[in-house]
């Protein structure tokens, strides 16, 4: 089976080519059965997936987390006690 474009030359190729119109290469000598899974470009079996994201996005950076601050806090049990006091103050 022809690949859809030439793995030689590029060039568009019928689904039944036998041979490249422009270069004339054929099974022979250009392509074969493994031509068309070639083409999509796909990762080799010993792609490292880390190694790629650290050579394409750099080394991670360690986002410092601090917990919730004190003021969020105070603004939570604000919030509870001023529900509780207005239940109380309602019966």
């Amino acid at each position: 089976m022809a690949p859809d474009t030439c793995p030689n030359c590029g060039a568009d190729l019928s689904r039944n080519a036998k041979v490249c119109p422009e270069c004339g290469s054929d099974e022979n000598t250009g392509w074969s059965d493994d031509a068309k899974t070639q083409a999509l470009d796909l990762p080799d079996e010993d792609f490292d997936y880390d190694e790629f994201a650290k050579r394409t996005f750099g080394e991670e950076e360690k986002v410092k987390t601090r917990g919730v601050s004190w003021l969020w806090w105070a603004v939570a049990c604000a919030i509870v006690a001023g529900f509780v006091a207005l239940l109380l103050w309602s019966r």
